[in-house]
């Protein structure tokens, strides 16, 4: 099993480009199958979670052909099953993406109940109870969904609470249904927003782009198109978060500084120096010591759940108390335990984390639990004194392309080991 091994104390210096954002590149894959006619996705993250994404595509029967450009070429007139097998949506919840798609276009889908990294209930209600509005026969039978319908129509669905992925299941799913569908509560995250530019691309009529109403009128079939995919957000924040902690200078290019108003806020009130000096570009650096910073998480445009773990770090290396709380998931800060082990004053109770800021950090072995708790124990070596080995590091796989290379070429002493 791999382990990455960090050994503390290098200010990271230099510039980083940021890849295309693996939660905004799984739902587009995804519904690449509402059409039958070729796409090009462009921007396409190297991750365990779009390789299993693409594997999924393809036992469906899609034609894909990936190329030098960080893209790929998806055919789907061949799809001929309608199954997402256990064996690779247990890996990954974004495999229940393809429902919506599945249905609509093919008036059938059965899709295993999905996996993914274990930070809380993550209920599928939300994309059932929608579905059914939309006129499809669901039931769930011996751990998988199954759902029917000959043609979806048009509802009002209310989103509670506010969800990301049904956001796009449903919204992938109204593209072909007949008549008009209204989400009211709808997910407001930019890789929604993507994916809604996306389909339009496709041919689909979709309205309120970015806000909480999106309405949908549906249309009888979609063609195909090209689209680059938007670059990740998390990744971004994830180093700048890596210079605060390290004392570094970093340059972060072909990314979207507007999509992290509210991270970088934050970041300032923490004492991060935060440039933006030309668009998609974004310089950090912590001119002096870092600052306790208060915050909740919250759906877009509030603070990312994704990058609460990150911040936890931060604030273990501030000057002072600090609280974060955690309002998406109830089971999301596993991590705390093991940012003790390297030093880090962490009170949890409740949903609420109280963090007294330390000297430093003493490097140790460590366990990832989940895919954002890994890039906090990485950000933890990086900052820590002496080594620190990560292991179960095939979390961080699903999320950071390239990561060790990334920061290597910032000067870190990091390394992936086979043991």
């Amino acid at each position: 099993m791999d382990k990455i091994i960090v050994k503390g104390g290098h200010a990271l210096k230099g510039t980083i480009p940021i890849s295309g954002a693996k939660n905004a590149t799984l739902p587009a894959l995804a519904a690449t199958l509402l059409t039958g006619e070729r796409i090009h996705l462009s921007n396409i993250p190297h991750l365990k979670d779009v390789t299993t994404m693409l594997e999924l595509l393809g036992q469906h029967g899609s034609a894909i052909t990936v190329d030098e450009r960080l893209g790929v070429e998806i055919d789907n007139s061949g799809v001929n099953n309608f199954r997402a097998p256990y064996d690779l949506v247990r890996t990954m919840r974004a495999s229940i993406l393809v429902m919506g798609p599945l249905v609509a276009r093919h008036g059938m889908a059965e899709i295993s109940l999905p996996g993914g990294c274990a930070i809380g209930s993550r209920p599928v209600n939300l994309h059932i109870d929608g579905l059914r509005a939309m006129g499809a026969e669901i039931t769930l039978d011996e751990g998988y969904i199954r759902a029917r319908a000959d043609r979806l129509h048009g509802a009002h669905i209310i989103l509670n609470p506010v969800t990301v992925t049904g956001t796009e299941n449903l919204l992938m799913a109204a593209t072909l249904a007949k008549g008009r569908t209204i989400l009211e509560n709808a997910a407001r995250e930019p890789e929604v927003t993507d994916l809604a530019i996306f389909l339009n691309k496709m041919g689909a009529r979709i309205q309120g782009l970015g806000s909480s109403i999106l309405v949908i009128d549906g249309v009888d079939e979609l063609h195909g198109t090209e689209h680059r995919i938007i670059p990740d957000r998390i990744e971004t924040a994830t180093f700048m978060v890596a210079a605060a902690v390290t004392g570094g200078d970093i340059l972060l290019t072909d990314t979207d500084p507007e999509a992290l108003e509210t991270p970088i806020q934050i970041m300032r009130e923490a004492g991060m120096a935060v440039e933006l000096p030309e668009p998609g570009r974004i310089r950090v650096h912590v001119p002096d010591a870092l600052r306790p910073v208060d915050l909740e998480t919250c759906p877009y445009p509030g603070f990312p759940t994704d990058l609460q773990a990150q911040m936890l770090v931060l604030n273990s290396l501030a000057r002072g108390t600090s609280r974060i709380t955690e309002t998406v998931f109830e089971n999301r800060f596993m991590h705390v335990s093991e940012l003790q082990r390297l030093g880090a004053d962490i009170r949890v109770h409740g949903n609420i984390a109280e963090v007294h800021g330390v000297d430093h950090l003493l490097g140790a072995p460590v366990m990832a639990t989940d895919l954002r708790a890994s890039a906090s124990l990485v950000l933890a070596g990086l900052a820590a004194r002496g080594a620190t080995t990560i292991s179960r590091v095939y979390h961080i796989d699903r999320g950071y392309e390239r990561i060790e290379e990334k920061l290597q070429a910032l000067g870190a002493d990091i390394q992936r080991t086979t043991s």
